[in-house]
């Protein structure tokens, strides 16, 4: 499978070009076109309780879209639900990846994606302590809201994240996760952080330049309500 990105950074779709017979997985609503002759099989990937368990804990889909290309080939266009950037990462046997719950849109046939525990970080993060485990060898896509940023940890080299920004890292990277002012929550919440992620290299993480909660938290505010002109609400 080739990926070509378009449409960077702010809306970026991603097209998945097939080999005749190839197939690609798609989160169920990510895809918005795709050539004609590309065949559609809709399923619980991995059977029922598989599904369930990447359901509930992985904040996916229960059904996993199978996209297969004809004899001649074919493509397949996907992208995320906020607007932002999309990348591929590349999952091998000896680096398997943790993708963030709800950022995971797409992986080759030759990835195995199931739900995985991100640890407390997530669950007091408002993220729900669970995400996507990707293993196998191939491509896993994953869609941001923002723009992507990528830190590629040498040995000993550590970064302090915070929860609503990490999408993705190398699940033998070290981490930890803390308060943003350890052992002080009062102070935490007045400086408007919450919790944060420790990462000690060697390894890679990925983030999102904008927060999905803290937009979540904005929207649901009076203030995104109120007109800026007029000083009143609607």
């Amino acid at each position: 499978m080739q990926v070509q990105l378009r449409h960077s950074p702010s809306f970026t779709v991603a097209r998945a070009f097939l080999s005749p017979g190839e197939s690609v997985r798609v989160e169920s609503g990510a895809m918005i076109a795709h050539s004609y002759g590309v065949q559609l099989s809709s399923r619980v990937e991995g059977g029922l309780m598989a599904g369930l368990k990447r359901s509930v804990l992985g904040g996916e889909s229960l059904f996993v879209s199978t996209y297969t290309a004809p004899a001649e080939g074919g493509w397949v266009d996907m992208a995320g639900v906020l607007p932002g950037d999309v990348m591929s990462i590349d999952i091998t046997p000896d680096r398997p990846f943790y993708l963030a719950r709800g950022n995971w849109i797409a992986n080759s046939s030759g990835v195995q994606i199931d739900s995985q525990w991100g640890g407390m970080a997530n669950l007091f993060g408002g993220e729900g302590g669970f995400g996507i485990r990707a293993t196998g060898h191939g491509q896993a896509l994953v869609s941001v809201y923002g723009a992507i940023d990528v830190f590629d940890l040498l040995p000993g080299q550590p970064v302090v994240i915070d929860t609503g920004h990490v999408v993705a890292y190398d699940l033998g990277i070290n981490f930890r996760m803390r308060r943003a002012v350890e052992g002080r929550s009062i102070q935490s919440l007045k400086s408007g952080e919450g919790f944060v992620f420790d990462f000690t290299g060697p390894g890679r993480v990925l983030l999102q330049t904008r927060n999905p909660e803290s937009f979540a938290e904005w929207a649901r505010s009076p203030a995104a309500g109120k007109n800026p002109r007029s000083g009143i609400f609607g």
